[in-house]
């Protein structure tokens, strides 16, 4: 999956105050992970680099930190659903064009990676049973111990995303990664049988049309090793307190 577009089968110093969340001051934001309307006016007018990055990676910083210090269920699933109310251009313009190795970056792909996981359910589905057709540590590590249909899939989205706001950071980026690194396989699975399969049955695809096809597959399945590892990667730079 890229970092600033899904993969084909779904189809890489300023103060707290000036974050691009609203807050009223209080320990609790007013509107939890709502975008304040003048950082969506100056983005969509166009700003400075430098301030955009500045803004991206005090914007993380802060809703992160203030999701954590609330057990309220409402503020988290507030946070859990940004993109889905604010909308995945507004973020991308934000946070896309953030490092891997930094926490916006790392943000933009866990919210990116949930919105693929629920629009494309059963495809991916499909994919998890490939890469993982017993359990192993991976199921483990993902927090799984079934095979995954599509209900389950949209359901493990959310769990990595909020798991990744209410309890260890680090434990669900593993998970993300984890996650990736099963569909990647799946997908490299599904590659070789569609190969195998084509070059036995009579009428198939030609071969130009299929070696396309299968190299926009593969191309899928390396970014997604790739995002796997910017998470393992991220798990490891914020359990050394360097992921800023």
């Amino acid at each position: 999956m890229s970092t600033k577009a899904s993969s084909s089968y779904g189809s890489s110093s300023i103060r707290a105050s000036r974050s691009g969340f609203s807050a009223s001051g209080s320990q609790r934001p007013s509107r939890p992970g709502q975008l304040d309307q003048a950082i969506v006016d100056h983005l969509s007018g166009g700003m400075d680099p430098q301030q955009v990055s500045e803004i991206s990676h005090v914007s993380a910083a802060s809703l992160l930190n203030r999701v954590h210090r609330t057990q309220d269920p409402a503020i988290v699933q507030r946070v859990l659903t940004l993109v889905d109310r604010e909308g995945i251009d507004i973020i991308a313009e934000l946070w896309s064009d953030a490092d891997a190795d930094s926490l916006p970056g790392i943000l933009w792909r866990l919210y990116t990676l949930r919105s693929w996981m629920r629009r494309d359910s059963a495809v991916i589905s499909e994919l998890w049973a490939l890469g993982e057709p017993v359990d192993t540590a991976a199921s483990a590590i993902v927090g799984v111990d079934r095979p995954l249909i599509a209900n389950d899939i949209a359901n493990t989205a959310d769990s990595i995303l909020s798991g990744a706001f209410q309890g260890d950071f680090a434990v669900a980026l593993e998970r993300a990664g984890a996650f990736c690194e099963v569909i990647s396989l799946g997908i490299r699975t599904q590659c070789r049988r569609r190969q195998k399969a084509s070059a036995d049955a009579i009428g198939s695809p030609s071969r130009s049309a299929l070696a396309t096809q299968l190299a926009r597959s593969l191309h899928s399945a390396q970014a997604l090793h790739t995002t796997g590892r910017d998470f393992i990667h991220g798990a490891h730079l914020w359990r050394q307190d360097s992921l800023e």
